[in-house]
């Protein structure tokens, strides 16, 4: 992380303009340290060390944003500024975005607590911060021209607030919010309960990110603010498969994944091998009595989703976005579908032109994964990551929960590969079987049901004997 000096060395670089209307030296030591992170990395949990106490959120491939208490006030500030964000190894972007990243750090506070943001900006055009989903006075609701003026270029404006209620918000700009918004400026909110809530159960995991996208051509690092729905980067939190880290957990944990939305279409994000319930939106926690198991949930734009699971089975755990499409990297969607079309007739023909010319999409598009296709500076493949059986042809918003029995409490690194019981991996079929182990692991039982019923009831039909009384 970088503080106030990294800040101010920074804010040299500022065209002229914006450095003769900005915050004094002096004005900026009155505020809250302008903290910095651009390491792409998961950060631990910030277990706070002021305030009311509470169990801290971890955000994926993100942080959360340090704060002090100025006289019973929690303060933060926020830094709006042009950020690169290594989207993956080898692919980095050239966005906007919060304190040296894109999303920006997580907010978190507890239930009544008295709020006040600076935010700072150091953007080449005016902007603002909407607490999306919050219960805010009217002023401090952000958006620009109808509640308050817009923040301009080299200038620091104050949100002061109370957090009303407990859940996941998030923030964004609401100016030129097209630009803005596709250019990477979004954060999360999370506001703990202070006591304990009857409709928000305490888990063990809390992780958080947010479903963002972006259109960037091959070899450029920009993304054209002018698509609206032909986007080729598919990210969590502007980081894409392999990018983006693993969740790791303890066998038999409680845990809550908090998934905001901020693209331009919807995402049913699915989780294999366990069963899930939706326990909350950003209107607040959903009722006990309308929750129902799912192993995909939809998010649509501009909402949030919370889901809860308990954590039983040990494994490597796909979770993703269930649009196939919405897995891949750097796609074309302009390619013509060749299977089936036999192109050995032109393939002489184009290779006497362009020698280094491939036959692709014959038999299916995976042949392309092991290609090891030239590709432009600054672009990932389509299909990649590497898993223990071979390439994993995912991209985009693809991860995996991992589930260990030996994961320590409160320990998030990545345990690595699962090491399967004997018996337990799908194998090739060569005409002979033995007792399979797997049954074996899996005790040889279905499920057992929550709750059995205390009684068996017997159900006795009688049909009607005539038309009378209809």
């Amino acid at each position: 992380m970088n503080s106030r000096r990294n800040f101010l060395r920074g804010a040299g670089t500022m065209t002229a303009a914006v450095a003769a209307a900005t915050v004094s030296k002096v004005a900026l030591a009155a505020l809250p340290e302008p903290v910095s992170q651009t390491s792409p990395d998961t950060m631990p949990p910030l277990v706070p060390n002021s305030g009311r106490p509470y169990n801290p959120v971890v955000t994926l491939n993100g942080w959360t944003l340090p704060w002090r208490m100025n006289n019973g006030v929690k303060e933060f500030h926020l830094v709006a500024e042009p950020v690169v964000r290594e989207m993956a190894p080898g692919f980095k972007a050239h966005l906007w975005g919060y304190n040296g990243q894109s999303p920006g750090p997580t907010i978190e506070v507890v239930e009544g607590d008295r709020v006040r943001v600076f935010v700072t900006n150091r953007l080449p055009e005016h902007t603002s911060v909407h607490w999306h989903g919050q219960r805010v006075p009217n002023g401090m609701d952000g958006v620009s021209g109808l509640t308050q003026k817009s923040i301009q270029p080299g200038k620091t404006y104050v949100y002061e607030f109370v957090a009303r209620r407990a859940g996941t918000f998030m923030y964004h700009p609401h100016a030129d919010e097209m630009t803005q918004m596709a250019m990477g400026m979004m954060g999360f909110w999370v506001t703990h309960p202070k006591v304990k809530h009857p409709l928000i159960d305490e888990v063990n995991r809390d992780f958080c990110f947010l479903l963002n996208a972006y259109d960037i051509d091959p070899g450029s690092a920009t993304p054209k603010i002018m698509t609206m729905s032909d986007f080729n980067i598919w990210s969590w939190n502007s980081r894409i498969f392999p990018g983006i880290d693993t969740l790791n957990v303890r066998q038999h944990d409680k845990v809550r994944i908090r998934v905001g939305n901020l693209t331009m279409t919807n995402h049913p994000i699915h989780l294999h091998g366990h069963e899930f319930t939706v326990t909350g939106t950003d209107g607040g926690p959903t009722p006990k009595g309308g929750r129902w198991p799912e192993v995909t949930t939809d998010v649509a734009v501009g909402q949030m989703r919370q889901i809860e699971f308990i954590a039983d089975e040990e494994g490597d755990w796909a979770v993703h976005c269930h649009k196939s499409h919405h897995t891949m990297n750097a796609m074309g969607h302009e390619v013509p579908t060749m299977i089936g079309v036999d192109q050995s007739d032109v393939v002489q023909k184009i290779t006497n032109l362009v020698p280094d010319y491939m036959v692709m999409g014959e038999s299916g598009m995976a042949e392309m994964a092991p290609m090891a296709m030239p590709l432009p500076e600054n672009t990932v493949p389509m299909m990649t990551g590497e898993g223990p059986f071979g390439g994993v042809e995912m991209g985009g918003m693809f991860s995996i929960l991992k589930v260990r029995k030996h994961q320590k409490p409160g320990d998030y690194k990545d345990p690595g590969w699962f090491a399967h019981p004997p018996g337990t991996v799908a194998f090739e079929y060569n005409g002979t079987l033995t007792e399979p182990a797997r049954f074996q692991s899996e005790s040889g039982h279905s499920m057992p049901h929550k709750q059995n019923s205390a009684t068996e009831i017997e159900v006795q039909v009688r049909k009607p004997s005539g038309h009378a009384n209809h």
